[in-house]
């Protein structure tokens, strides 16, 4: 199995297809696997890789928590990236994976071609965020005690979830069947280091202001905790831009394959014939009139 080193960690990893690299970042209910419908279409044109986090057998399941948080995340994606000899990419990601996009960019803006962001956000609204703290400790506690296919039974009919469950009945069964199959360890630890202590996304204000690699940033519209984050990314990184696909959860990217692919086809080609352009400041301004 191909492993690279993050930190003393072995990541495993995953690649197919030739030219500019695309680095895909998986979410905390799935796993690599969650990126197969892109892995499969973006490979015709594309170097893909893909890999397990830290936590996610094959790779390894560090057993202090204190060996997972969302900058050592953020690092484990250049670590994969330098092991392969890669010196740019679009980083592509998704919820967990899709803030660990977002920290990349403020981190490595140098190793990123692009980011695109997937349902980025949840904890973030500071009128749920106490709750959300409660929530991931009562899960990680559930993993340790329950193990996983007991753990989740609550967390896969979540609100964001059941659109998946509605529009493709097979699919959500191999979600959740991929999902059982988690480390409770990883999960566990994963839960208290990396979602307990990321910061929200109001919180990196500053520095998605002064961010200039090209974005994209993805949602459903009834995301409810993720929604309202990406709105705010669009209105303080001029770097952004905002999809929001209608009638859609969480992961997009699962949830509605060809539409996703065909949009974030389509930002790729625009930042690598060099035809993206950041926002126009004019557009900043408070008037509906242009200033003399």
């Amino acid at each position: 199995m191909p492993y690279a080193v993050s930190n003393g960690v072995r990541l495993y990893y995953e690649e197919v297809g030739r030219g500019t690299p695309v680095v895909f970042v998986h979410e905390f209910s799935h796993d690599m696997r969650s990126w197969e419908q892109q892995l499969r279409y973006f490979c015709r044109r594309y170097r893909c890789v893909t890999f397990n986090a830290r936590g996610y057998p094959p790779s390894d399941v560090p057993k202090s928590a204190a060996k997972y948080s969302q900058a050592i995340a953020a690092a484990d994606t250049a670590n994969v990236m330098r092991h392969l000899k890669i010196r740019k990419a679009h980083i592509i990601g998704c919820s967990m994976g899709g803030l660990s996009t977002l920290e990349f960019g403020l981190r490595y803006p140098r190793m990123a071609l692009s980011l695109t962001v997937i349902g980025a956000g949840y904890g973030s609204d500071p009128d749920k965020r106490k709750q959300f703290l409660r929530d991931t400790a009562v899960l990680a506690k559930r993993f340790e005690e329950l193990g996983t296919a007991e753990a989740i039974k609550p967390y896969r009919i979540g609100p964001a979830r059941v659109q998946l469950a509605n529009k493709d009945p097979r699919g959500y069964r191999e979600f959740c069947t991929q999902f059982a199959e988690h480390s409770p360890l990883g999960a566990a630890n994963t839960l208290r280091g990396v979602q307990a202590r990321r910061p929200t996304i109001y919180s990196m204000e500053r520095g998605l202001r002064k961010m200039k690699v090209p974005t994209h940033i993805i949602s459903g519209d009834e995301d409810n905790n993720c929604l309202e984050p990406g709105i705010f990314i669009k209105r303080v990184c001029p770097a952004a831009r905002l999809t929001v696909v209608p009638a859609t959860g969480h992961a997009v990217n699962i949830e509605e394959p060809d539409l996703f692919n065909r949009i974030t086809d389509e930002f790729l080609a625009l930042v690598d014939s060099g035809r993206w352009r950041p926002r126009d400041p004019r557009s900043f301004n408070k008037s509906t009139m242009a200033k003399k």
